[in-house]
């Protein structure tokens, strides 16, 4: 049996960024339905944030990192659509991307068109599955059509960048937040029909000047506990208010009775896992973004590049909100 050693970034237990230890693993082969893949660029993304704080309970000790690409180096039995010597990319649990080298199931790596570079198939992976299913799944009722208002808040991070670009090029007319006038204009320059800076203005009073006072169809929402009740007030009747993070910490419990008078909202917790369950379902997905970024609708931007061993520094910075667009962590 091979036995190839390789640098991980492990935490024995949750807490701050100096939890994070680089150490030397020792990899196997991959059993069935598994592969093993060497790493050429690691992305970061903000729940990775979550399970080394605790705020995702996770056992320890635990390998961080869900999304990379690289070289697909073996592959287990059942496993038929990657071979040795493939270039894949992949969102995945359980996490353990910050590695060199790793063994994982192969369900949710996908082959990464030659189009497209190791390092913006690591920096793309979680965050344009995120934005696919967002938009593309996770729609209010009737759907959405071109000329539709949508509110998006962190238009400016990694998800928010590409999320403004695809709403674009459905036709939809996103609002986007962000916490400074650099950002917001970021976001626009990506595609944002109109980017509101909170720490200035009252997002609710804008996206109802913005839209003649009807409000939008729907708001996707990374935030949480900063943004999570006055986006409610941004919604027109039926609308849709998607939560899929966070990042401010976790939305307080609420009385369902709230929804009625705000106009018989729907609420919905979004996680990419659920979507990518199956073969199938992630394959699909995949398609469709590689489509996107090959087509150049979707430009993935990386702004933060970090040395594996520098991964502490990247956390702090992700966390201090010095962050924009996508990061990824290099080898």
């Amino acid at each position: 049996m091979t036995v190839i050693t390789s640098k991980a970034v492990t935490i024995d237990q949750h807490g701050g960024p100096e939890e994070l230890k680089l150490v030397e693993v020792q990899v196997g082969e991959p059993g069935p339905g598994e592969i093993r893949i060497r790493h050429k660029a690691i992305g970061l993304n903000y729940i990775d944030v979550y399970q080394r704080s605790g705020l995702y309970q996770l056992p320890m000790p635990l390998q961080l990192g869900m999304e990379a690409s690289g070289v697909v180096e073996a592959v287990g039995q059942g496993v038929t659509h990657l071979r040795p010597g493939d270039r894949a990319a992949y969102a995945s649990q359980p996490p353990g991307s910050y590695c060199e080298v790793r063994v994982m199931p192969a369900k949710c790596v996908c082959k990464l068109p030659d189009a497209i570079s190791f390092e913006t198939g690591a920096a793309m992976m979680l965050k344009g599955l995120t934005a696919q299913y967002l938009l593309r799944r996770t729609q209010p009722q009737g759907g959405l059509k071109a000329g539709d208002f949508v509110l998006f808040h962190a238009a400016a991070g990694g998800v928010g960048l590409i999320a403004c670009q695809w709403a674009r090029a459905m036709g939809l007319q996103l609002i986007g937040t962000a916490g400074s006038d650099e950002k917001c204009a970021l976001a626009q320059e990506h595609g944002a029909a109109f980017a509101i800076n909170y720490a200035k203005e009252d997002f609710v009073a804008r996206v109802k000047e913005i839209t003649g006072g009807a409000g939008v169809k729907v708001v996707y929402d990374s935030v949480g506990k900063d943004t999570f009740e006055r986006s409610l007030d941004c919604l027109r009747p039926f609308g849709l208010m998607a939560s899929f993070g966070n990042a401010s910490g976790p939305v307080a419990p609420f009385a369902p009775g709230i929804l009625g008078p705000k106009g018989s909202l729907y609420v919905t917790r979004q996680t990419l896992f659920t979507h990518i369950t199956t073969r199938e379902s992630t394959q699909e997905m995949a398609d469709d973004l590689f489509e996107m970024v090959a087509s150049g609708q979707v430009v993935i931007r990386i702004d933060q590049r970090f040395a594996l061993a520098d991964v502490a520094e990247a956390h702090r910075a992700l966390e201090a909100r010095k962050t924009t667009g996508c990061t990824i962590l290099t080898l």
